[in-house]
């Protein structure tokens, strides 16, 4: 993991077409600003999680609805 350091307005430029900003420091919270193309998502960590286990669920629903088989008539 890179860490780096940085004050309130300062950046750092991912990628060249992403841009983190320190918008905020207060007590142990940062609030950061992020620039990124519309295709990029952005999510908090948490978020990112809830949505990976929605997606393994609906797809593992997928498969099971898949492996059912009706009698042919």
């Amino acid at each position: 993991m890179l860490v780096l350091s940085r004050k309130r307005s300062e950046s750092i430029v991912i990628n060249e077409n992403i841009v983190i900003t320190v918008v905020e420091v207060r007590g142990d919270k940062v609030r950061l600003g992020i620039e990124a193309p519309r295709e990029v998502p952005i999510h908090r960590s948490e978020v990112h999680d809830a949505i990976r286990t929605e997606q393994a669920a609906a797809e593992e629903s997928d498969a099971d609805a898949a492996s059912v088989t009706t009698p042919e008539g």
